[in-house]
């Protein structure tokens, strides 16, 4: 595989991408639907492209591996499909990467439409929030294991020592960061009742405090924990500037649907869902550490309006 890629999408994540890429030596071709990212990271060494057939020739190799990272949906399909779509620019035998949240039935119909075309499709969760994806991510990649070998190279230099794994099946990868998605609620769900309780027992503790020795030697050592200890750092133990009322971007919900689908029961991964709904009338303590931990790790909007 030829050092060379382009990415679509340019937000937090795609940005990311596509900085750690260039800085390792790739040669880096960006799109974005809006030019002032483009022109902004073109400043950084990425070259810049405001159309999909000037993407397109960009290139200086073939087959083309182009990496989109768009939120999960109608853009999905537009970058795609849509006027000015991807797959009516490239050639037969190029590459193209879902890195988004997409699901992963939306994932097999896509990988049908777009072989189609000729092209090849991979499906790939990304994990790790905009530090990971400029520094090293975490990779769940589905499709054919004759397209993700020959990307490996790809995913090698993207992702953490021992970050990325290929899982066979059109879908799979997609499959597998949805669920780790929805683990992720509940483990949040559970930092910010166990905080809640410390916050309101007689001790009077430090939070701050609590929230590092839990992140050192303990068995509940982890990033979130680490995020946890950072929110306190900037934000106070009252967490005073953040929401109440916690977010979510669909995959815990996902993961909750595939179970019942299977007749498995994910009650923790379901009250923490359901919790997340109740707190947009109910906000309270518990809600701000788990939002908190979103703004953390994801960069997501969590700031009281």
């Amino acid at each position: 595989m030829q050092k060379e890629i382009g990415i679509v999408g340019l937000g937090k994540m795609g940005a990311g991408i596509a900085l750690q890429l260039q800085k390792k030596g790739w040669r880096v071709i960006g799109k974005n639907r809006s030019p002032e990212k483009t022109r902004e990271l073109a400043k950084e060494g990425i070259i810049a492209t405001f159309d999909t057939k000037e993407f397109v020739q960009a290139f200086t190799h073939s087959p083309r591996v182009v990496w989109l990272m768009v939120p999960a949906g109608q853009a999905v399909d537009d970058a795609l499909f849509g006027q000015g779509g991807l797959v009516n620019h490239l050639e037969r035998g190029d590459i193209l990467i879902d890195a988004g949240n997409s699901h992963y039935t939306k994932t097999q119909k896509r990988y049908e439409q777009v072989e189609q075309h000729g092209i090849r499709f991979i499906d790939c969760g990304v994990s790790g929030g905009p530090s990971g994806a400029r520094h090293g991510a975490c990779c769940m990649i589905g499709g054919s294991v004759e397209t993700f070998s020959y990307l490996e190279p790809l995913f090698q230099t993207v992702c953490v020592d021992k970050g990325y794994a290929h899982f066979s099946g059109n879908g799979a990868g997609h499959f597998v960061k949805m669920v780790h998605n929805g683990i992720e609620y509940g483990m949040m769900q559970a930092l910010g009742e166990g905080f809640g309780v410390m916050k309101e027992s007689p001790f009077k503790l430090n939070l701050t405090d609590v929230a590092q020795v839990y992140n050192h030697g303990s068995v509940i050592t982890s990033r979130l924990m680490g995020w946890l200890h950072e929110a306190y750092r900037d934000w106070g133990e009252d967490l005073a500037p953040i929401s109440g009322t916690i977010g979510h971007s669909g995959e815990g919900e996902w993961t909750i649907q595939a179970a019942g689908e299977m007749n498995i029961e994910v009650p923790v991964i379901k009250q923490a869902f359901d919790y997340r709904l109740q707190s947009n009338g109910k906000p309270n303590y518990i809600g701000k550490v788990v939002s908190a931990l979103r703004g953390k790790f994801g960069g997501h909007p969590v700031k009281k309006e």
